[in-house]
């Protein structure tokens, strides 16, 4: 079975005019490999590693073959990473989606004073999805472009045309990325209405008309009132949804046997999107709170039910104000989850709701309540899906901070990249927390070729480390001016990785590659991939990622190892929003703590850039040789 069945657009696809992804030089890997790995491990483990290393790339070693077939995979196809690099990254992995894999988008809080507020506002989203979904379906999006560095390159375009098209089916060992069939007759499009743990089918295309943001009021209303109904409530299936993916993948199988949640499942599978309709939280709305309903609804007891997570795109409306969009991640970048929301929140605020106050003048069909038959089998999976999902829950440590002392336009002041400062930020302060240095994962777009997703830009150089140190260990010791030489040193050092990334010479990527080639061959796994220093430097304790918005909103997710942080974060002209979170059965992390070393860090980065002005720069610095760099989003 294919991992992603892709629909072919009727219009030219904008791929095929982009080169396709390279293979690095083989020798070139392996060296960038060692070098990023060196400081990361003891010496005695890394001497070890060097003769492995070397062994895989001598002449007749088994990189060469592996690398020849690389070579031979990318003539064949147009992305020869991108099938390998889903499913290692999204398809084979098991853990719950919420939380552990699924990003959110938290849009600015929102004032409804009834539930007909609320309502206007759901029927004037749904009426802007509805028109972003028109320039996609008729191939209207302008073409994004680069920038920061190697800026104006024209991107791949694919993801966003996976927006309203996908759906992740769980699978007992993998699952598959589905994306819709076009036919010649197409079933009406409908959304799914999700309230109080229930789902609604919501046509939205009635007749071949699109229905108005009246006759969506109209909809929305009929299906409030009909979740109102208690005797008709049905149990919250949502939740299963939320449970790892081999538990989801069972529990589905025990639904499939009954025809009736066939054919929900069916609806839910197939419709644009989903929009959840959610009751209070109860919670003070500070910035971590709405990140935290957002994230996971707050379990079974509170909203957790009322989402279904294999849908890219859940629109979560909340009666106090917390709205945002949860993404499953594996069809598209963060980049193009904020594109859209980006759109649809300045549709809202530039066109004024079209809803008028009166009754539709069209006599709607109401809307269908999808039913479920719910064996002892099924009970048994939700009662587990919501213990597993609470245990989720109170696990999660999340801190929204924003840094309030300066932002991008003091970095670039100082001739710096902001996203290569912060990451350098993001090391120091690890290192205060922690003295050692640890494997970073930023995400870096390679949409500058054909399917591009994404590489990793390994951001825990030797550079910054030395950097860390200066600031810290010889904190008393090292005049300003070498400290100051050793930032720029980490900035250089950062920078020139991710014009690596970019360009589709990292590591990463090229290393899965030849995993899986020996894995397809079923030669003998090479030493360099069960070697403890590729497993340990695979373990991403800082998962970061740079996501910006032109529009106030924030991006969150959660840590990709059991000990580990994730780091998102929204750099603004004036101050720097970040998600930094963790779990709290760990006794390696805290986010409060991370936090505040974080501030700290950045407040004594700005005092020495004050301090040494720029004449203090090294003589050799060549002007703009660290632009800002604008990436991708989270793995």
């Amino acid at each position: 079975m294919p991992v992603l069945e892709r629909e072919q657009p009727k219009g030219p696809k904008d791929s095929n005019v982009l080169p396709k992804l390279p293979v690095p030089p083989l020798q070139q890997t392996l060296d960038m490999y060692l070098k990023c790995v060196e400081h990361l491990v003891s010496k005695e483990q890394f001497r070890k590693t060097k003769v492995i290393v070397e062994k895989f790339g001598a002449p007749g070693g088994a990189g060469e073959l592996l690398q020849k077939k690389l070579l031979e995979r990318r003539d064949k196809i147009d992305n020869w990473v991108y099938d390998y690099w889903l499913e290692d990254m999204y398809l084979n992995n098991r853990l719950a989606l919420p939380v552990n894999s699924s990003p959110v988008m938290v849009f600015p809080k929102q004032t409804f004073r009834d539930r007909n507020d609320m309502l206007r506002f759901a029927a004037h989203l749904i009426s802007g999805v509805l028109e972003y979904k028109a320039l996609l379906d008729g191939r209207a999006l302008p073409v994004d472009h680069a920038r920061g560095q190697l800026a104006g390159t024209p991107l791949c375009m694919e993801q966003y045309y996976r927006l309203f098209t996908s759906y992740r089916l769980p699978g007992p060992k993998q699952d598959t990325l589905v994306a819709q069939k076009s036919s010649v007759m197409p079933e009406p499009e409908h959304i799914i209405v999700a309230c109080k743990n229930q789902f609604f089918v919501l046509d939205v295309v009635i007749n071949f008309r699109r229905l108005n943001e009246t006759d969506l009021f109209t909809q929305l209303d009929k299906i409030m009132k009909m979740a109102d109904n208690a005797e008709e409530r049905l149990p919250p299936i949502g939740l299963l949804t939320s449970d790892g993916r081999t538990q989801w993948a069972e529990a589905r199988s025990a639904l499939m046997k009954d025809s009736t949640n066939r054919d929900s499942l069916d609806m839910i599978e197939r419709c644009l999107c989903l929009v959840c309709l959610d009751d209070p939280c109860g919670l003070d709305l500070n910035d971590t709170n709405r990140a935290l309903q957002m994230l996971h609804g707050g379990g079974h007891t509170k909203i957790g039910g009322n989402r279904w997570y294999d849908k890219p795109m859940q629109f979560v409306i909340g009666m106090d104000g917390v709205c945002g969009v949860v993404c499953e991640h594996s069809p598209f970048e963060g980049i193009i989850l904020v594109q859209c929301s980006e759109y649809l929140l300045k549709y809202m605020r530039g066109s004024p709701s079209k809803l008028v106050r009166a009754a539709s003048v069209t006599e709607l069909p109401a809307p269908r309540r999808l039913h479920w038959k719910c064996s002892p089998e099924v009970q048994g999976f939700l009662a587990s899906s919501a213990d597993n999902l609470q245990r989720l829950v109170r696990n999660l440590d999340m801190e929204v901070y924003m840094f309030r002392l300066y932002g991008k336009d003091f970095i670039k002041k100082q001739k710096m990249s902001p996203d290569a400062f912060i990451q350098v930020a993001l090391q120091f302060a690890f290192y205060r927390c922690n003295g050692r240095p640890v494997s970073t994962y930023e995400s870096a777009s390679i949409r500058r070729f054909r399917e591009g997703r994404v590489d990793n830009i390994r951001s825990a150089t030797a550079e910054a480390l030395a950097f860390v140190k200066s600031m810290t260990d010889g904190k008393s010791s090292v005049p300003a001016a070498e400290k100051m030489k050793k930032l720029w040193d980490a900035i250089n050092a950062q920078t020139s990785y991710t014009v690596l990334a970019i360009s589709g010479m990292a590591i990463d990527n090229h290393l899965l590659g030849l995993r899986t080639i020996a894995q397809e061959l079923k030669m003998e796994k090479p030493d360099i991939f069960t070697d403890e220093t590729y497993w340990t430097t695979n373990q991403f304790i800082l998962s970061t990622s740079q996501v910006p918005t032109t529009v106030e909103m924030f991006c969150c997710y959660g840590p990709v190892v059991p000990n580990g942080y994730g780091a998102c974060y929204n750099p603004q002209q004036d101050h720097i929003i970040f998600c930094v979170s963790s779990f709290r059965d760990s006794t390696e992390t805290c986010s409060a703590v991370f936090a505040k070393a974080l501030e700290e860090c950045l407040v004594e980065m700005r005092d020495l850039c004050n301090k040494c002005n720029a004449a203090a720069k090294p003589s050799d610095q060549k002007e703009g040789a660290a632009k800002p760099v604008k990436n991708g989003s989270k793995p």
